[in-house]
């Protein structure tokens, strides 16, 4: 039985993908569920937000260890052999990340020289290619025990990303109120459906009965809204008039349904949650590498901070469980949040 991958995505970069991993990640770690976070941007954005450079340094340059996800599929590109064994970089007990790497850009033009083959393949090589993404975070999912695996994804719709998203179970998509982030839903919406169906309609071609291999469910369970505050150039006509097209414009390009004007996004049930941007807190916890709702008073949490705290870990908690309920996840309990004022 495979761990369940989740992945965060959009064509339009800029709404937040990253962040949403990694905040989801610490929450998931902090209501004791196991979490691996599989960073599949050939940024590596997820990556450098977990480590420090010189925790980096190390890894990217000693190119004679298997230790990221570049370096766990290049034996596929190489043609001398399959997927190394993964090495997690271990963050806490519960929390393991797959590192990323900007290498991984190379792994493109193979991905989509194999995506074509499988159609008619006569070995399981253009599958193992394919399948890369999904056996590596399965493995490590062993590894780490892990209760689900979090992934994050560059905002385009190339060989890389194709292969990754034939790897999830679960897709979320986090918006922004704005023309740019629609625009990015009526090109992902009916490339997800075709790759879907391709996939599929591979699956029944493996020439490799023992060759397990993912099932490309890519299921949409909802979309998350990442609030913009309004400033002096953006009338709050605009943002309005943006965030009431969201609920039709998923349901239209994403889910190939009907829209309805009547839906609001505070009403619609494939809304997960609206988001604040807690943008005087993201700088603060970049430096110490946490997430925002681990700030502390001594990391200049204090005041108005300590409470924007408290709020962002109220809201990261109902998004994580309420992602826990769509997913079939085990429903963390509940648990109280003492005040940073009294810790």
């Amino acid at each position: 039985m495979s761990v369940p991958v989740l992945a965060f995505f959009n064509n339009k970069g800029g709404v937040g993908k990253t962040s949403l991993v990694y905040h989801l990640a610490w929450m998931y770690s902090a209501l004791d569920l196991r979490v691996v976070a599989a960073d599949l941007d050939p940024q590596a954005n997820l990556t450098s937000a977990f480590l420090s450079e010189d925790r980096l340094e190390p890894i990217w340059e000693n190119s004679g260890k298997h230790q990221t996800i570049f370096k766990m599929v290049e034996p596929l590109i190489e043609k001398t052999g399959d997927i190394t064994e993964p090495e997690l970089e271990f963050i806490e007990d519960n929390l393991a990340l797959l590192v990323g790497d900007m290498a991984l850009s190379k792994f493109e033009d193979d991905l989509a020289g194999e995506w074509p083959k499988c159609s008619d393949a006569i070995s399981g090589g253009p599958f193992r290619v394919i399948s890369a993404f999904w056996r590596v975070m399965q493995k490590a999912a062993i590894k780490q025990r892990a209760d689900i695996i979090l992934m994050d994804l560059g905002p385009n719709l190339g060989a890389i990303n194709r292969a990754a998203l034939v790897a999830t179970d679960y897709v979320v998509v986090p918006l922004a109120p704005d023309l740019f982030s629609l625009q990015g839903l009526r090109n992902l919406g009916p490339t997800l459906r075709r790759w879907r169906k391709e996939w599929q309609e591979r699956l029944q071609k493996n020439p490799v009965p023992d060759l397990e291999l993912p099932k490309g469910s890519m299921e949409p369970i909802g979309y998350i809204v990442l609030q913009h505050s309004v400033r002096l150039d953006r009338p709050v006509k605009a943002y309005e008039k943006w965030i009431g097209r969201i609920p039709g414009e998923y349901r239209e390009k994403i889910l190939d349904q009907p829209g309805s004007k009547r839906v609001s996004v505070k009403n619609d049930p494939l809304c997960l949650a609206m988001l604040k941007h807690y943008r005087s807190l993201i700088p603060m916890a970049q430096e110490v590498r946490k997430a925002i709702f681990q700030l502390k008073p001594a990391d200049g949490a204090i005041g108005s901070h300590a409470q924007a705290v408290e709020e962002s870990y109220q809201d990261f908690r109902k998004l994580a469980r309420e992602i826990a309920k769509r997913t079939g996840l085990p429903i963390p309990e509940p648990k109280e949040y003492m005040s940073l004022e009294k810790t």
